[in-house]
């Protein structure tokens, strides 16, 4: 068996399914919950652009198709923070299993547009998570503002080299708006309990 046909056996989901539960249950196994959520996730939403049918734009909103599952990539953002509040700066190794992972369940050339979409978006969240004092909160949402529409217009501008006709403002707007939704729901969820911690330490003993 060469090297194609070993691929392409790994890439049939009867096997790329068990491989992608046995990654994220070895972090799981490892106390590390957040970023196994994290390296299962990039290879669902990498197999989903081909996978879910999506639904036309109009050309007065810019055209293009509109990917149901965007706001699942805002919360990909987001899980990525609270993986780094996990596992610090070896963010960036599960960023790569991510990656390897997401080659057994997507075309490559998809890979490779994901892969240096997520390096210029990671490197926004890591720099936003690592440098920035703010609550944890405003930090899922500021990193989530400056990333998103970075990691929106890179993958869809890389992707367009290889599936002609992709690359249309429609898609590139509706989808950064749909990563952002996610980020501000989890943000507001998370502002909530940050209060009421704030609320409860405030309370005489």
């Amino acid at each position: 068996m060469n090297f194609e046909d070993a691929f392409a056996f790994l890439q049939q989901w009867q096997i790329s399914l068990p491989i992608v539960l046995a990654a994220m249950g070895a972090f799981v196994l490892a106390r590390r919950p957040w970023a196994g959520a994290y390296v299962g996730l990039m290879p669902f939403i990498n197999w989903s652009f081909a996978a879910v049918p999506t639904t036309p734009i109009p050309d007065w909103l810019g055209g293009g198709q509109f990917q149901p599952l965007a706001i699942v990539t805002g919360f990909v953002l987001v899980v990525r923070d609270f993986a780094q509040r996990e596992i610090g700066h070896w963010i960036w190794g599960a960023m790569l299993v991510g990656l390897a992972l997401s080659s057994l369940t997507s075309w490559i050339q998809v890979v490779v547009a994901s892969g240096l979409a997520f390096v210029v978006s990671e490197t926004v969240d890591w720099a936003v998570y690592t440098f920035s004092h703010r609550p944890f909160s405003q930090r899922i949402m500021l990193s989530s503002t400056l990333s998103a529409p970075l990691d929106q217009v890179v993958f869809i501008g890389l992707a367009s080299l290889v599936v002609p006709g992709i690359f249309a403002w429609g898609t590139v707007l509706t989808g950064i708006l749909s990563k952002l939704l996610g980020a501000a729901i989890v943000s507001q969820i998370i502002a909530a309990q940050e209060r009421r911690k704030a609320q409860n330490e405030m309370k005489p003993a």
